[in-house]
């Protein structure tokens, strides 16, 4: 079935499904890079990772659990009064839904909430360590990912000034798909730049609130190290000759 004939994705999907898309621009985000990578990664002070057995308690899908605690972070750092278990279930479950093998629960169990409060708190005092060093950044919730060709707009997690803000929540270091993910973004939002000569972010900050590991990237130097050419307009044609025409992927 040819790309063109199907259903606008957003960006998030495409560099998790249709890898190879962004394989073609990035041939050298192999193991070795992925793995130079994480070996800056660094953790927060003062902040406890999720213990294996605590997780293993909760019946929920881990997607769907994660999904929760960011809800739950999102409604705290936005100040006021915090939204409820209950509305943070509704919240995740409607985002789960995108998902074809999401499993929402009819209620949530002290295991869940246990599980999903230690994450929320980690993430809190992550953002907020974050921030404090750049006190005139302002956090931004969602940040808009533009679409291009059949690929359609979606939403980062966060930003903080010229940071992007992606999170994880897996057992593992970052991986290959992590990056491809990032740097999607980063493409399709050099690419409205062009256009309107808006701001782009010079660095991406991975966050897994799970294990208390951070990332810090600067975007000229992962695209420099995984990429074949290191002209910005290029991979963006590239990209942009990719989405813009028929491809059969079966």
């Amino acid at each position: 079935m040819p790309f063109s004939r199907l259903p606008a994705r957003d960006p998030r999907t495409v560099a998790r499904d249709i890898p190879g898309v962004l394989d073609i621009l990035f041939p050298r985000l192999t193991g070795g890079l992925v793995n130079s990578l994480n070996a800056t990664m660094f953790s927060f002070p003062g902040i406890s990772p999720i213990p294996s057995e605590m997780i293993d308690k909760s019946r929920l899908q881990k997607a769907m659990m994660f999904e929760l605690s960011v809800a739950r972070a999102e409604s705290e750092l936005r100040g006021g009064e915090v939204a409820s278990w209950d509305e943070c279930l509704t919240i995740a479950s409607n985002r789960q839904r995108r998902h074809f093998d999401a499993r929402i629960p009819e209620e949530l169990e002290p295991s869940d909430i246990l599980v999903a409060d230690h994450a929320a708190r980690n993430l809190v005092a992550m953002l907020n360590s974050v921030q404090a060093q750049r006190p005139s950044a302002i956090l931004e919730h969602a940040p808009l990912i533009p679409g291009l060709g059949w690929v359609a707009s979606g939403n980062g997690d966060f930003a903080i000034g010229s940071t992007i803000i992606e999170v994880k929540h897996t057992e593992r270091n970052f991986g290959a798909s992590d990056f491809r993910q990032v740097l999607m973004y980063w493409l399709l939002r050099y690419a409205r730049t062009v256009e309107n000569d808006g701001n782009m972010w010079p660095d991406v900050l991975l966050l897994n609130p799970r294990r208390n590991a951070a990332l810090l990237v600067n975007y000229d130097h992962l695209l420099r190290s995984a990429s074949a050419s290191s002209n910005r307009v290029e991979l963006v044609e590239l990209l942009r000759s990719a989405v813009e025409q028929d491809f059969d992927w079966r």
